[in-house]
C-alpha cells in the first residue's frame, strides 16, 4: 500500500504561503502535486519587510541567486537594528547581528570587555563589533573570499530589507517554474472526513472542491482551517507583550538607504523605519490601551523622513501562539500559527523554521501522532524563547512618565526570562538554550543596550595579566576599524552589485 503524500494543498498566498510553495516544491519535485489557492481580494498583511540573517539559508536551499534576490524585491542589507529611546530617552545602541571580539579559553568576549570596563580602559562594546561600527557609517559589503580565516570580513553577517509584496511575486515565480498551480478563490467552507475529522477538502465560493493529503494553512490571523475548521486553541501573551495594533505606511526615500533597521521608542509602543531601494518602510506598533489610532496616526506620520505615499493602514493583532500548529493533516504557518511583533524580525524566520520542521518530520497520509508532537512542541520552546527576548526589551527600561513603559518595567515576568536577567545582573554569564533563535550576543547586547549592567565578570578572566588585557582590547578595537574602514558605502554597493 503507498502511503506517501501525493497531494498539499497551501491555503493562502503572501510570504508564508509562497515560501511554503516554494520550497516543498524543491524538495518533493514532481513526486507530489502542490496548488497553492489565494484571493487577490483578500490581500496580506505586508509589514514583514526585515529579517534576520538565517534567510540567506533558505535562498541557498532554494538555490537563489542573491543579487538577484535583492535586484528582484528592491531590497537593501542589515547589520543589525538600531534601538533608540528604549533604555530612557536620549539612549541608543544596536543589536549587531555576527560576533563581538572573539573568545579567547571558551570564554566569550564580553567578559574581558566586563573586566577591561572595570579597569577604565574599555570602549562601548559596539566598537569592538565590525556591525555595530560600520552600521551607522554606512558601510557595508558581503563577506570577502581573499580575506584571512580570522578576519572579522571572512564571515560578515547580514539580513535584509526588501519588499514583502515583490518577495512573493518573485516565489511566486520561482513555484509556479517547478509545477506549483495557483488557484483563484475565496474558501466557502471546509470539508471534514467523517471518520477521523482530518480535513477532505476545502470548497470555493465558486463551487470547486479542491482536495489534498495535507494542507498548509497561511490563512493568516483567521486560522481557516487550523483553527476555523479544527481549533486547535490560541495562548494569548499580550499580558506580557501588550502593544496589539500597528499602523504602516512608506514614504519617499530621503538619502543613502541605511544598512540597519531603526526602532525608536514611542509614547506607547515603538516605531520602525526599513530603509529600501525605492521607498522606506515606516510603522508604529502600540498598545491601544494607552494610545488612540488617531494619536498613532498622527505620531507616526509627524516621524517619517519623507513625503508620506499614501495613508496609514492598520493592522489588529494578539501576540502569542496557536496551542497546536499541526493539528491531523493540517500544518499552519506564518500568522495562521501565531504572532510575534515585528520588533526584531522574526515573522519570516519564524515561516522558514516551520517549514523547515515540516521538512524534517515530513509525514505520510495517516501524519503520525508522534511526528505532530514533536512538531508542536519545537514550534511551542521557539516561541517561547522568542517571546522571552521580546519582553525583555519591554521589560528593562527606565523611561519615566509614560504609562504604558511603567506598566511594561513592573510586569510580571515569565520565570525563564527572569532566571536569564538575574544571571547576567550576577557575572555577565547567559547560557543558549539548545538551538535558539538569538543566540548570546544577541542577548548580552540587548541586556547591555537596555542599561543591565553585569555586577561582576566570569572569575576566569581574572587569569589573563592586566597588560596582556590591554593589547587585546586594544588589538581588537583597532581590527574592527581598520576593517570598517575597509567596507565601501551601503549604496555603493547596492550600485555595483544589485541595484533595481
Amino acid at each position: 500500500m503507498n502511503d506517501q503524500i501525493k497531494s498539499i494543498l497551501v491555503v493562502g498566498g503572501g510570504t508564508a504561503g509562497w515560501m511554503a510553495a516554494a520550497a516543498l516544491a524543491k524538495v518533493l519535485g514532481s513526486g507530489c502535486a502542490i496548488r497553492l489557492v489565494e484571493s487577490e481580494e483578500i490581500g496580506t498583511v505586508g509589514v514583514g519587510e526585515a529579517t534576520v540573517p538565517h534567510l540567506s539559508l533558505f535562498n541557498r536551499l532554494l538555490e537563489i541567486d542573491e543579487a538577484e534576490f535583492v535586484r528582484q524585491t528592491q531590497g537593501t542589507f542589515k547589520l543589525g537594528i538600531q534601538f533608540n529611546d528604549w533604555s530612557r530617552p536620549g539612549e541608543s545602541y544596536i543589536h549587531g547581528f555576527g560576533t563581538i571580539g572573539h573568545d579567547i579559553a571558551m570564554q566569550p568576549f564580553h567578559q574581558f570587555w566586563l573586566r577591561a570596563r572595570k579597569l577604565g580602559f574599555a570602549d562601548d562594546i559596539g566598537a569592538y563589533s565590525l556591525n555595530t561600527l560600520a552600521a551607522p557609517r554606512g558601510r557595508f559589503m558581503t563577506s570577502a573570499s581573499d580575506a584571512p580565516a580570522n578576519s572579522p570580513l571572512a564571515n560578515i553577517a547580514y539580513a535584509y530589507h526588501f519588499d514583502a509584496g515583490l518577495y512573493a511575486r518573485y516565489l511566486r515565480g520561482y513555484a509556479e517554474k517547478r509545477g506549483v498551480q495557483r488557484t483563484e478563490g475565496k474558501i466557502a467552507h471546509t470539508v471534514l472526513r467523517p471518520d477521523d475529522g482530518f480535513v477532505e477538502s476545502v470548497v470555493l465560493e465558486s463551487g470547486e472542491r479542491l482536495q489534498a493529503d495535507l494542507f498548509i494553512d497561511c490563512s493568516g490571523f483567521r486560522g481557516l482551517l487550523i483553527e476555523q475548521a479544527l481549533h486547535a486553541g490560541y495562548e494569548d501573551w499580550t499580558h506580557w507583550l501588550p502593544c496589539d495594533r500597528a499602523l504602516a505606511v512608506a514614504c519617499e526615500t530621503v538619502g543613502p538607504p541605511t544598512p540597519y533597521t531603526r526602532s525608536t521608542a514611542r509614547k506607547a509602543g515603538w516605531q520602525w523605519r526599513i530603509p529600501l531601494q525605492h521607498r522606506t518602510g515606516n510603522g508604529y506598533v502600540y498598545a491601544s490601551a494607552h494610545l488612540s489610532d488617531d494619536e498613532a496616526a498622527a505620531s507616526l506620520l509627524a516621524n517619517l523622513d519623507g513625503k508620506a505615499l499614501g495613508d496609514p493602514r492598520p493592522l489588529r493583532f494578539v501576540t502569542g501562539r496557536r496551542k497546536r500548529s499541526w493539528s491531523r493533516n493540517v500544518v499552519a504557518l506564518g500568522l495562521a500559527s501565531g504572532f510575534m511583533e515585528p520588533l526584531e524580525s522574526t515573522s519570516i524566520f519564524m515561516i522558514q523554521s516551520g517549514i523547515s520542521r515540516l521538512l524534517s518530520l515530513f509525514p505520510r497520509r495517516d501524519c503520525s501522532q508522534v511526528l505532530q508532537d514533536r512538531f508542536n512542541k519545537e514550534s511551542a520552546w521557539e516561541a517561547e524563547r522568542i517571546r522571552d527576548f521580546l519582553i525583555l526589551h519591554y521589560h528593562v527600561n527606565q523611561r519615566e512618565g509614560d504609562p504604558f513603559w511603567q506598566q511594561c518595567r513592573e510586569m510580571a515576568i515569565p520565570d525563564s526570562l527572569r532566571q536569564n536577567i538575574a544571571l547576567f545582573r550576577d557575572t555577565g554569564s547567559f547560557f543558549r538554550d539548545g538551538n535558539e533563535m538569538f543566540g548570546q550576543v544577541s542577548w548580552v547586547q540587548v541586556m547591555l543596550g537596555q542599561g543591565i549592567m553585569p555586577e561582576r565578570y566570569h572569575a576566569l578572566v581574572d587569569q589573563m595579566p592586566e597588560q596582556d588585557l590591554r593589547h587585546f582590547m586594544q588589538s581588537v578595537r583597532n581590527v574592527v576599524e581598520s576593517c570598517v574602514e575597509a567596507m565601501p558605502p551601503h549604496e555603493a554597493f547596492i550600485a555595483r552589485h544589485c541595484a533595481a
